[in-house]
């Protein structure tokens, strides 16, 4: 990989890294804010996301929603876990999808693919390249005893 390749994945990763640790962070010092307005208004699979956002849910999905958000941000920042991290953003990035896709309209304007998709894309992409090993502690945690001992953790990193 050239110095500019890996250049431009650092600042992806960064990038993105930035975003969803600002959303998560956000959330977790807002003693306010809970996730079940938005849930009660999906317009795709209604009673699934009405089911997250009753009573007997909703402080636990708040809690995997900031902390979730907020981890994932700061894994791909600092460049640890960066597999583990993208396939999670993937998956909360598309439980956000969802509840705002009318097909085939995301939003006011966008037709399927909106920044939600973006985004889960880009995770992706910092799956498949190992983006943590590139400027990032994944490549340290990987040289350790720890992984020797347990190579299935390189599953993890990347």
């Amino acid at each position: 990989m050239s110095k500019w390749e890996k250049l431009s994945l650092l600042i992806l990763r960064l990038s993105i890294g930035w975003v969803y640790l600002n959303a998560g962070i956000t959330k977790v010092l807002d003693s306010e804010w809970t996730a079940a307005g938005y849930l009660k208004g999906a317009k795709t699979f209604p009673e699934i996301y009405a089911w997250f956002a009753s009573s007997a849910n909703i402080e636990w999905v708040n809690f995997v929603n900031q902390w979730g958000l907020t981890l994932i941000g700061a894994a791909l920042i600092l460049g640890v876990a960066v597999r583990f991290a993208s396939y999670s953003g993937v998956l909360i990035t598309l439980l956000y999808y969802f509840p705002v896709l009318v097909f085939p309209k995301v939003g006011a304007h966008a037709y399927i693919i909106d920044d939600h998709i973006i985004y889960a894309l880009v995770f992706l992409v910092l799956a498949a390249f190992g983006a943590g090993r590139v400027w990032g502690l994944d490549s340290w945690v990987e040289s350790g005893k720890l992984v020797h001992r347990f190579p299935w953790l390189l599953k993890l990193l990347g």
